[in-house]
């Protein structure tokens, strides 16, 4: 995958052509990919579901151990979930801020993909990933979110807006589909 300049949004490569993306990451994109995570991926849906769940088998069993009249118990398991519910929503923001955090000073991003893998530029660092590196992606209506295989547990955001033609949606979702498992 050459990314020394020219037209790289049109290589021609075993498959297909590659696809240039040029985004500036931000905060909402990391946001939006943890939730999506946590909505459709196995393990998105334990971290999230392992909070409420701990603190509703707390509830139960000081209850059930305490001898707690009835009202008492459900109205503890009530507050405890909610309280759970919204810090694991904290969590998902605070974690989304921390990874944007990461790559911020990395600036404005150029990435191009093509069938054996991506080469992500920014400002101040460049890096080469093969598609071996995730195990599956999924797609939101502003982002693809790659999610890391059994040696990287991490998340790339691609956002869509950074395609330089409509039609690059469509071919890295093309591309994305031959490599990897779609959740």
């Amino acid at each position: 995958m050459d990314t020394r300049g020219g037209d790289s949004s049109h290589q021609d490569t075993d498959r297909g052509t590659a696809v240039e993306f040029v985004y500036r990451p931000t905060a909402a994109d990391f946001e939006e990919a943890l939730r999506a995570r946590a909505r459709r991926s196995p393990a998105g849906r334990a971290q999230a579901l392992m909070a409420p769940l701990m603190a509703a088998i707390g509830v139960v069993t000081f209850s059930v151990l305490g001898d707690v009249p009835l009202p008492v118990w459900i109205i503890s398991l009530v507050l405890c979930m909610a309280i759970a519910s919204w810090g694991t929503v904290r969590g998902l923001r605070t974690m989304a801020r921390r990874m944007f955090s990461v790559v911020e000073p990395y600036g404005q991003c150029r990435m191009v993909a093509d069938e054996r893998g991506a080469v992500s530029t920014g400002e101040r660092v460049s890096f080469t990933m093969e598609w071996t590196v995730f195990r599956e992606y999924l797609e939101t209506p502003r982002l693809f979110v790659l999610l890391g295989g059994d040696r990287a547990a991490g998340i790339a955001v691609l956002p869509k807006r950074g395609a330089q033609d409509p039609a690059d949606v469509d071919l890295l979702r093309a591309i994305l589909g031959r490599n990897l498992k779609r959740l």
